[in-house]
């Protein structure tokens, strides 16, 4: 028997005539996975009923560069080049101490851990990105495996794949940057993920979808790239590739291949609508490269591929999209992703927005209802879901409630604007994927929070103490991410 549940709220984000409009004092309604009515008065008569008082319901966030890793920022978004230099692999533990930090085990512990992040932040659909520092190599089929049952146990919507690459960045003795390949192993992460587009598809479930997630480009020899573009047209999967976001990466494209980034992803056969770009930053317009547009603006959007903005983490390691508004105008479709801790896509909204009316040099220029459309409609978009990023009958029950009763949330004018300037995903108080309800109260059936909190301290304590055995100098971990304050011992 199918329930019909209704969810009253006193702000409601729905979609109407193609574009999200505000509903006060309104309601949603569905049954089963999908959306039957969005407005004022519903007609009939619903099996549960749910009132979320003073609160905002919109549709559920969108994540397409989710971390579902043990937070590294919070180490690594301090450092000068010297100590920056002691993050990255050297050239002798590549060659001689490869070691996986965690065992199979802890790495699923961390895959959980990571997941009930998301939920608690209001991510409805993710796409997951882990950092491959603390791996021997990449992620593995069973790795991913194991996160996508666990995925499914929760009741997240995933896009998922094993990361695969053919190269690692290494800090040679002389200190400077390189890449140092290994394209067999590149072969076999990239039959990995292969494999898994054939396990999720053998699943059946919505809930899973196979994506092809190669790491970043300066990391992947031109063959697999031409291959995973191969791939992606044959089953015409989603890829998801980091590029256009640093000049070391630019750099070295250059110098291999003697074309830029965007032109080598062209001539690799990866520049349509199934590839997903996550930063984008360092196109031509970009001051540190020309500082001004060449086509690349226009080349994205007419190749119909997504950009994945990272507001949040992007600012944190000193850099942004230059002009937001821009790229918009210019039709290229942008997606938010969070990239680090926390998966907080409204303190990340919030970034985008203020950092966007400090480029500009205008208040105006702070396009809330762009950043929002981003993280939901933007998703949806570039993972070729119209059923998703939206609430009007037929779409998906995805949707996420953010209380804003709180004194601390401050006075009401536009919810939005109160969520976004005075609060922030932790507010998040139901979340509802495909009609089941994940979260609700703040809380996920069946987790130990108090567990999960002691838990990813320890994770996070061995990650950090193995940053000493890749460092080419073997700095204590003490010495590499030094504390604001020196510590007065006892």
């Amino acid at each position: 028997m199918t329930i019909t549940t209704k969810i009253t709220a006193r702000y409601v984000v729905g979609f109407h005539e193609g574009q999200h409009v505000l509903l006060e004092n309104a309601c949603v309604v569905y049954s089963g996975s999908t959306i039957d009515y969005l407005g004022y008065e519903y007609p009939g008569l619903a099996d549960e009923v749910t009132h979320l008082g003073n609160a905002l319901l919109m549709p559920g966030l969108i994540d397409l560069d989710a971390l579902t890793d043990i937070d590294h920022l919070i180490l690594d978004s301090w450092a000068g080049p010297e100590q920056a230099a002691g993050h990255q692999w050297s050239e002798d533990y590549f060659l001689n101490h490869r070691t996986d930090v965690f065992t199979a085990s802890e790495r699923q512990d961390i895959r959980e851990y990571a997941l009930i992040q998301l939920i608690l932040h209001g991510i409805t659909t993710y796409m997951p990105i882990a950092s491959e520092v603390h791996s021997e190599w990449a992620e593995s089929y069973d790795e991913l495996v194991g996160m996508a049952e666990t995925s499914r146990r929760f009741g997240l919507r995933g896009y998922l794949g094993p990361a695969y690459r053919s190269g690692v960045n290494v800090v040679p003795a002389d200190g400077g940057r390189t890449v140092m390949f290994d394209v067999d192993r590149g072969r076999e992460g990239f039959a990995g993920a292969l494999r898994f587009l054939e396990y999720a598809a053998g699943l059946d479930d919505p809930l899973v979808n196979g994506v092809l997630l190669p790491c970043r480009i300066e990391t992947l020899d031109l063959d697999l790239l031409k291959d995973t573009a191969a791939a992606s047209a044959e089953h015409g999967t989603l890829v998801r590739l980091h590029a256009l976001q640093g000049l070391v990466e630019r750099e070295l494209i250059m110098q291999w291949y003697g074309v830029p980034p965007l032109e080598l992803i062209d001539q690799a056969g990866l520049l349509n609508e199934r590839l997903l770009i996550p930063h984008a930053t360092y196109i031509d317009r970009n001051p540190t490269v020309y500082g001004e547009d060449r086509g690349d603006l226009h080349r994205l959007a007419s190749s119909g591929a997504s950009i994945i903005h990272c507001p949040l983490t992007s600012m944190r390691y000193g850099s942004t999209l230059d002009s937001f508004n821009d790229y918009k105008a210019a039709g290229v479709n942008i997606s938010l992703g969070t990239d680090s801790f926390p998966p907080d896509l409204i303190r990340g909204i919030d970034a985008g927005v203020q950092l966007a009316k400090i480029l500009a040099g205008r208040n105006d220029a702070g396009d809330l209802a762009g950043y929002v459309d981003a993280a939901t409609l933007g998703g949806a978009r570039a993972l070729g879901r119209n059923d998703l990023g939206r609430l009007q009958p037929g779409a998906q029950a995805d949707m996420v409630a953010f209380a804003l009763d709180d004194i601390r949330d401050g006075v009401h004018d536009d919810p939005l604007r109160t969520l976004t300037l005075n609060g922030a995903a932790r507010q998040a108080i139901l979340s509802v994927v495909a009609g089941r309800t994940i979260m609700a109260d703040g809380l996920i059936e069946g987790v130990d929070l108090d567990y999960w909190r002691t838990r990813g301290q320890e994770l996070f304590d061995k990650m950090r103490a193995g940053y000493t055995q890749r460092d080419t100098l073997k700095r204590p971990a003490d010495e590499l991410f030094p504390p604001v304050y020196a510590r007065l011992e006892r």
